[in-house]
């Protein structure tokens, strides 16, 4: 039985984003006067006769009034933005996700790391790959068709949208462009990178979050620098976002202009295989960096975890922080077939303060390995778990493969930034703003 994702409100209405509240006007209550009239009356002397003048009773009025209460103070908000490594769904991935009845169900497979993608307030996927379209049969590496159950279980498991703009985005043509969309529509999820438009293109996927009475924007883009030489056909240019600085800061800065408070920007870029930066995802970041109009920058494809930064710029001039590549999320490698590293991935949590004056930013970048069990039927576990003692009941690792894996991503990352306390919802659900098309 799949378990069902703790998270709250997932299917909430969606509306138009509203700028958040500067502050809350003071409430002054004033007494009512009162007034109090007190009349006497006389005897009549006769029929006809004048009436007898009354003589005049004094009054007192009061004017007493409460002292007008202080405006009450808007507290600063604070909330998390994860991500994750690459949704890789290879043949044993989808073989150990079957039912009997041919469905997919890959919840009980992810679900070890359950409580870190439903408890961020806003968790944002890397797709790796599109879904086969109606009719189609699934299909693996090379070219990637996968089922409509991996989306459902995705949304299942916390993620509140995906990044869709990768080297594997026209294995199945437009049609698989287009229907995996919809199907991510379906699920109530965002999503960002591919299109069925042009007007759809144009617009990053926005989501909503409302804390302390007030309405936080965050704007997603995406985009790749890879395309396994199946770009999207010249008629439909717009199909698969390609990285284009310039296209992306405007992008981001027309985000701004709309309302958004926060502006993350999942890229797919660099080599497979390599833990270090290359000189394109260099000169990529930096520039994205120098712009200001980017708060923060999610990146993946080597397969591999790559470290976490700090670039000079961002918004204010503060610095804009990066991670180079999250590695693999769910997927089929591991040192069998290409490097142990493979095996290990990241969750990145990102926090944000949103001040009750000045502008919402990025505070804090911190990352937490997770480890896929490939001969354990493909299940992933936070990888500070295992290492603490931990056994899970499908778990086949043994304590030195456990040990080495540990070893190596912390050589990667380094001590700091290490995050091994999962994230805790801070308000509703996000409300996922759908994209005009």
């Amino acid at each position: 039985m799949a378990t069902q994702s703790p998270r709250h409100g997932r299917k909430t209405p969606r509306r138009s984003p509203v700028a958040p509240v500067a502050a809350l006007a003071g409430v002054a209550m004033v007494a009512a006067v009162g007034v109090g009239l007190a009349v006497g009356t006389q005897p009549l002397a006769g029929v006809g006769a004048a009436p007898v003048p009354q003589s005049p009773v004094p009054t007192t009025q009061a004017t007493t009034a409460e002292p007008e209460a202080p405006p009450t103070p808007v507290p600063d908000v604070t909330f998390t933005i994860l991500s994750a490594g690459d949704v890789l769904p290879h043949a044993t991935v989808n073989l150990n996700a079957e039912q009997a009845d041919g469905t997919y169900d890959y919840l009980p497979l992810l679900a070890g790391v359950q409580d870190w993608v439903a408890g961020a307030d806003l968790a944002l996927c890397n797709l790796e790959v599109p879904v086969a379209p109606p009719g189609e049969a699934v299909s693996a590496y090379p070219v990637f068709g996968a089922p409509e159950g991996l989306v459902s279980s995705l949304a299942a498991l916390g993620w509140d949208g995906c990044a869709t703009a990768t080297n594997h985005s026209m294995d199945r043509g437009l049609d698989g462009v287009f229907h995996t969309l919809d199907v991510l529509d379906a699920a109530g999820l965002g999503h960002v990178g591919t299109a069925r438009s042009p007007l759809e293109a144009e617009q990053p996927q926005m989501y909503t979050l409302e804390r302390e009475g007030r309405e936080i924007v965050v704007a997603q883009l995406a985009a790749t620098t890879i395309d396994n030489g199946l770009p999207a056909p010249a008629s439909s240019p717009w199909a698969v976002t390609k990285v284009d600085v310039d296209a992306l800061v405007a992008q981001a800065r027309a985000a701004r202009e709309a309302g958004a408070d926060i502006v993350v920007a999942n890229v797919h870029w660099g080599l497979e295989y390599v833990h270090s930066p290359v000189d394109e995802q260099l000169e990529i970041g930096a520039a994205l960096a120098e712009s200001g109009e980017i708060d923060l920058v999610f990146g993946n494809h080597s397969h591999v975890p790559q470290p976490i930064e700090k670039l000079p710029g961002g918004p204010d001039g503060d610095g804009m922080w990066l991670v180079w590549s999250m590695g693999n999320f769910i997927s089929n490698q591991d040192s069998k077939c290409c490097t142990m590293e493979t095996a290990t991935g990241l969750l990145v949590t990102a926090t944000v303060t949103a001040p009750a004056e000045g502008p919402a930013r990025v505070t804090d970048l911190e990352w937490t390995a997770s480890t896929v069990d490939r001969v354990g039927d493909q299940h992933i576990y936070p990888l500070h778990d295992l290492v603490a003692g931990d056994r899970p009941e499908w778990l086949t690792l043994d304590p030195a493969t456990i040990q080495q894996r540990a070893a190596r991503v912390q050589e990667v990352m380094g001590a700091e930034q290490h995050r091994v306390e999962p994230p805790q919802p801070t308000g509703p659900a996000p409300q996922v703003l759908p994209r005009e098309r």
